[in-house]
């Protein structure tokens, strides 16, 4: 079975009454201006007037665009998280490693998980996770674990490394071009699945 990986960022602390009102101002206001259009596009001034709260309490909580994105895509890349670790296979694990699902098959589930999650939430991608910015968020340490634990769980060398190199087209940049392309999710999926298989089969 999968080892137990930690979910990205942690538990959410815990807040008092007005915080928590704020935050679910700064959060309803920022998803409606990253859903509107270009969401790199979107300015912290931008959020805190759609918020109706001032520019102190948006920044005493939130340092820039890219953590408020984060805070909004958290609880969809936990609820996946959660599959990965317990969920029905070929995703989840199944019941043992000899007996569950091969490393391919699980990598090309992960791979088609991904896609639907990019396509649904696109917008909080690109507010969060493009760029070097990418590789510091809590969920793409949690991806490189569970890739490199099915390299390894394969027998290829260096998972480490190979599992950056498995997360590479899963870049929400490059999502974007082959979306503006005209490639549905499905054809991305689909093109994933025989990488899958190349590399891990």
């Amino acid at each position: 079975m999968t080892p137990e990986l930690p979910l990205a960022d942690g538990p959410p602390p815990r807040e008092r009454a007005d915080a928590a009102r704020n935050r679910a101002k700064v959060l309803a206001a920022a998803e409606r201006l990253f859903a509107a259009g270009d969401p790199t596009a979107v300015t912290m001034d931008d959020i805190a007037k759609a918020a109706g709260i001032g520019r102190g309490t948006l920044y005493r909580r939130y340092p820039d665009r890219a953590s408020i994105a984060r805070a909004l895509l958290d609880e969809h890349e936990r609820a996946l998280q959660e599959r990965l670790l317990r969920g029905a296979p070929p995703l989840g694990p199944g019941e043992t490693e000899e007996s569950g699902p091969a490393p391919a098959d699980r990598l090309a589930a992960f791979y088609a998980a991904m896609v639907e999650l990019l396509e649904t939430h696109s917008h909080l991608v690109l507010g969060a996770e493009t760029g070097a910015a990418r590789y510091r968020t809590g969920a793409y340490g949690f991806w490189r674990l569970h890739v490199a634990h099915l390299a390894r769980q394969a027998g290829r060398p260096d998972p480490e490394v190979l599992a950056d190199q498995l997360l590479a087209p899963l870049a929400p940049e490059l999502f974007r071009h082959q979306r503006e392309a005209g490639r549905t999710p499905e054809r991305i999926a689909a093109g994933l699945a025989v990488l899958a298989h190349g590399v891990l089969g």
